[in-house]
């Protein structure tokens, strides 16, 4: 099973079957000795690296100034959607639930109202974000609602709730405009745990800040320990280099020495690597 789902999902159908079976015994369908041996199937533990990327501080500036770019009322409120995506680290979902009256400016904090799990939570902007928000409220009014409003070609804004679809097809066009990789909205979420991981945020202020049931979750954003390995990995790459301009000053290596990056030496000689 565990070779055609994820670890999660194999392990959460596993628990899903045991309870069956248990009711199963408990009614008597089963023995006790069917359901011992049917529930002592081993449970598969593992890891999986995180889908997406976090985007570079180039990157997030080249979007606000497309946006900038465009003096419409979408060029205000796509700055303003990113500034929130970006600053607070909102799920699509969350932001496209969020009201004009979730919005405290004078704390300068968004209230997240029945983010997953059903949960409420308190994130914080910075002076930039409000900024942004400000000057879209200049364009949709201080009226009761969504705080975000699709709007029409004509530059009219439409007093109803935008969809999460919607948010994906805004970042993808201005992603185009802006010139950089394809990046998806929850890559915004990454990006801000992973910076205020990397800036030494204790990680329980952090879980709080994203929503996260568990820390272990929060954890597997945490960037730090990667900086060490490429470090020690850089290491390894300039002994590599040393041996192999030995190599060619000795006569004994018939590449030159820029081929030796990353790719192990034992690949250039005779001989097996492990």
């Amino acid at each position: 099973m565990s070779e055609r789902y994820a670890f999660s999902n194999a392990n959460k159908m596993m628990a899903a079957l045991s309870r069956v079976l248990e009711e199963a015994w408990k009614l008597g369908q089963i023995s006790a000795e069917d359901y011992h041996r049917a529930i002592a199937i081993e449970r598969k533990t593992g890891q999986r690296l995180l889908k997406g990327r976090a985007l570079s501080i180039g990157e997030v500036q080249a979007l606000f100034h497309v946006c900038a770019q465009d003096k419409s009322v979408k060029g205000s409120r796509d700055a303003a959607l990113i500034a929130v995506l970006y600053g607070a680290g909102l799920r699509r979902s969350e932001v496209v639930a969020m009201d004009l009256s979730d919005w405290n400016i004078v704390d300068n904090c968004l209230t997240v109202r029945s983010g997953k799990g059903d949960k409420d939570r308190t994130t914080y902007l910075d002076d930039g974000a409000t900024a942004a928000l400000i000057d879209w409220l200049i364009w949709r009014g201080d009226v009761l609602g969504a705080l975000f409003y699709p709007t029409r070609k004509g530059g009219k804004v439409e007093q109803r709730r935008m969809t999460d679809q919607a948010v994906l097809d805004i970042l993808r066009q201005r992603g185009l405009e802006a010139q950089i990789p394809s990046f998806s909205p929850h890559d915004f979420r990454r990006t801000f745990i992973s910076n205020l991981l990397d800036r030494g945020a204790d990680i329980s202020t952090v879980q709080k800040l994203a929503g996260h049931a568990s820390p272990v979750t929060t954890a597997r954003y945490d960037r730090r320990g990667e900086a060490a390995e490429r470090k020690a990995a850089n290491l390894h790459a300039y002994s590599l280099r040393a041996v192999a301009l030995l190599m060619e000053i000795l006569g004994l290596f018939r590449f030159p020495v820029a081929i030796i990056v990353t790719t192990p030496i034992l690949n250039f000689v005779e001989g097996e690597t492990s």
